[in-house]
């Protein structure tokens, strides 16, 4: 199955993050790509603890507001190979790929490379991929569409994203 988290509201990450949770008590292994992100937000401390869980960043997180240049188009390019090496191994469950449907919209990736990646899931692999601006034809092979809408964020007031909440 495929899921999209899309939409301007905060919490697709969260909501991806959660699933993830709920997978590892399950007992099932799962795999996260970052894409665009690059840092050392809070949940990839508390993810350490959960053998179960694997998690990796394919961007830097320093482009969002200019051109990003070559070093993170070749990121973008290793998460999605990466990602492809996962599904193809069978070993993950749940396979998350954060902010891909951003790398998308940035041209960092092809929606082409991105329809190859969900052609080989395996019928007991759950794929979530998530970020605002999902390309057309992913939301055409989505079997769930999640939209988190804004109807009121804290930022619109100058507060900053805070540890443990946000980051």
């Amino acid at each position: 199955m495929i899921q999209v988290y899309t939409g301007n509201g905060k919490g697709k990450t969260t909501a991806a993050l959660g699933l993830a949770l709920r997978a590892a008590g399950a007992g099932f292994k799962v795999y996260i790509g970052q894409f665009i992100k690059g840092g050392n937000y809070s949940e990839l401390k508390a993810l350490k603890y959960l053998n179960k869980i694997t998690i990796e960043q394919y961007g830097r997180g320093c482009f969002i507001n200019k051109e990003p240049a070559l070093k993170d188009i070749i990121m973008a390019k290793a998460g999605l190979n990466k990602a492809r090496a996962v599904i193809k191994s069978g070993k993950y469950r749940l396979v998350i790929l954060d902010e891909i449907n951003v790398a998308l919209k940035l041209k960092l990736i092809s929606v082409e490379d991105v329809l190859e990646l969900l052609n080989l899931l395996k019928s007991d692999t759950e794929l979530v991929l998530t970020g605002r601006y999902p390309h057309p034809k992913i939301l055409k092979r989505a079997d769930l569409v999640s939209e988190i809408k804004e109807i009121r964020h804290y930022y619109a007031r100058g507060i900053k994203a805070r540890k443990g909440i946000e980051c």
